[in-house]
């Protein structure tokens, strides 16, 4: 079964230390609870055990997977700079919500007051694009132009987002602890990239590797983007058949 496992999500811990995810923090900043997960230390960085990198990760893979074929949403979460785009670029091709500017206390927690601030952007933006806004005056417009910059920050990545997430995936569990916080507060499940110097069990599904190399979180993300699409496509093909079968049920009566 296990085997089964590593054929269909592909982790080959060869191509993970090629992209660089074995690669901690220095020894002093390595967190106690890490410790298990470390094969050694060179040049005063600890190295990651790539076999039980692999491990974590295909375990993350798996609840992904399940979550998608359960037609269930990711809420992808990358603050610091290097993992923005990738976290953007990655929810945009995947059609699921995104943050990549600073967290705003109450995304999950407090929803609904959320929830009005993007409906009154999606309303703002839908009255410049229709000329709406083109009655007021020059300076009138101005503000209204720095109001969507500042509200498009905030929002552009969950503006079509209707209700909380059922989980979310932080590239970063120390820079984006607050929207773990707020997950476990509401009971969603989390996925984490975590480093050496992070604490692995904030997070249900922790995936052991480098945080900060463009190459390893390009590695991991690759990894999830190629489950979840497959997913996709096959809760899409269970979905026609379930309806084609409606179908029929409908032409016997």
């Amino acid at each position: 079964m296990k085997k089964d496992k590593i054929d269909e999500f592909d982790v080959k811990p060869e191509e993970m230390m090629e992209a660089g995810l074995q690669f901690g923090h220095q020894t002093s900043k390595t967190h106690p609870k890490m410790k298990p997960f470390l094969f050694g230390v060179r040049n005063s960085i600890h190295i990651f055990d790539v076999e039980k990198t692999a491990e974590k990760l295909r375990g993350a893979l798996e609840f992904i997977q399940k979550l998608i074929l359960d037609n269930k949403t990711l809420l992808f979460v990358g603050t610091k700079i290097q993992a923005k785009n990738l976290a953007k670029e990655t929810a945009t091709e995947l059609s699921f919500p995104y943050v990549i500017e600073r967290w705003l206390g109450g995304t999950i927690t407090n929803f609904g007051i959320i929830k009005n601030r993007i409906d009154y952007f999606k309303d703002l933006e839908s009255k410049k694009n229709t000329g709406e806004l083109d009655k007021y005056t020059k300076k009138e417009r101005l503000e209204f132009g720095k109001e969507l910059e500042r509200l498009r920050i905030k929002f552009e990545g969950i503006k079509e987002m209707s209700q909380i997430p059922d989980a979310v995936f932080v590239l970063d569990i120390k820079k984006d602890a607050l929207a773990i916080e707020e997950a476990k507060k509401k009971g969603l499940k989390t996925i984490g990239i975590c480093d050496t110097s992070t604490d692995p069990t904030l997070v249900d599904y922790p995936i052991l590797a480098n945080d900060d190399a463009i190459s390893s979180l390009k590695y991991i993300l690759e990894k999830v983007k190629g489950v979840i699409k497959a997913a996709q496509l096959k809760a899409g093909e269970k979905k026609q058949e379930q309806e084609k079968e409606k179908k029929e049920e409908g032409k016997k009566e």
